[in-house]
């Protein structure tokens, strides 16, 4: 028998039998097989992802983007509302706002309300929230009846608050008559007009506050109460010291939503004063109504509205950078 020299690459390049039919059994991909099913597989989830995500990112974009862009567009014109043609005037009425008497009014009149709204939510939602947190008796029917004006329709809240300023039969009047006073006119003065306003929003936000600092207020951990009880700590020490910066990331929350909320007081202004008397309580929100929907100006109101949301957006930034670095996560 003659035998024939085989090369140690060739030995190396041979199939073992097993090689082979592992092959054919098909546990040994091919080359390219499995980049492409990765491929197909991530195909697949993007897929899926934008069939969850697109009915959703439609409605922002419909409702909520396209309003934005829209109204930065018709604060460029000068439209009545009813005209087919907006004649393009550019920044006019951005300068028109700024220098006129006018806006200016309206800002502080906003800025008024918004930190008295804001202050008097947090501190007076803190101070009910501690004291629901209290074992007392009916504790449950109090909590619902503190919460139920928020969810009240702003329109039926502001009514009826017409009738108890009323400086002639409303409760005013047998109240301030009890401590030998005479009712003011709540809504037709304009020193008065602007305090009904906050005192009725406060009424009707309150409950809120008080709702969400209840609930931080049964998670704080116990121990460390109890850990200031025995060094010694007083009632006073202990809520400055212990429950305020606890409770940081919850007055962070009620800040933020408060301010939006604020500048979004419009059903009672409208059930109460409709902005008056004169322009004592002429917000933003009702200061942007008025322009467009009683003037049928639609370039000055739109502008108004832009006013608004770029300050709301800077009071936002501002908080997240800033006022958020004094919050403490546990």
């Amino acid at each position: 028998m003659t035998t024939v020299p085989v090369s140690d690459a060739a030995v190396r390049a041979r199939p073992t039998a097993g090689g082979v039919d592992a092959v054919r059994a098909g546990r040994v991909r091919r080359p390219g097989r499995a980049s492409r099913g990765g491929r197909g597989r991530r195909l697949r989830e993007y897929a899926l992802f934008l069939a969850f995500v697109a009915p959703n990112f439609l409605l922002l974009a419909v409702f909520s983007y396209w309003p934005v862009i829209y109204n930065a567009y018709l604060s460029l014109t000068e439209w009545d509302m009813i005209s087919p043609v907006k004649r393009f005037v550019g920044a006019a009425n951005y300068v028109d706002l700024l220098t006129g008497d006018e806006f200016p009014g309206v800002l502080r009149t906003t800025a008024y309300f918004m930190v008295g709204v804001v202050g008097g939510s947090l501190a007076l939602g803190l101070a009910v929230a501690m004291l629901l947190n209290q074992r007392l008796r009916g504790r449950a029917v109090v909590r619902t009846m503190v919460f139920a004006p928020h969810v009240l329709s702003g329109a039926a809240v502001g009514l009826a608050w017409v009738f108890i300023f009323d400086p002639n039969y409303g409760l005013s009047r047998f109240v301030f008559e009890l401590v030998g006073a005479t009712s003011p006119s709540w809504l037709t003065d304009s020193g008065w007009a602007l305090p009904a306003v906050m005192i009725v929003y406060l009424w009707k936000s309150i409950g809120f506050a008080a709702i969400v600092y209840l609930a931080g207020l049964q998670n704080l951990p116990k121990d460390l109460y109890e850990s200031a009880a025995l060094d010694g700590a007083g009632g006073w020490q202990v809520f400055r010291r212990v429950t305020l910066p606890l409770l940081s990331p919850v007055t962070f929350f009620l800040m933020v939503t408060t301010i939006i909320s604020s500048f979004q007081a419009f059903d009672v202004i409208a059930m109460m004063t409709g902005g008056g008397p004169g322009e004592a309580t002429t917000i933003l929100s009702w200061y942007v109504y008025d322009k467009g929907f009683s003037d049928f100006q639609a370039g000055p109101a739109a502008a108004g509205a832009m006013v608004m949301f770029a300050i709301l957006l800077a009071v936002t930034l501002l908080q997240t950078r800033y006022v958020e670095r004094k919050v403490h996560y546990r």
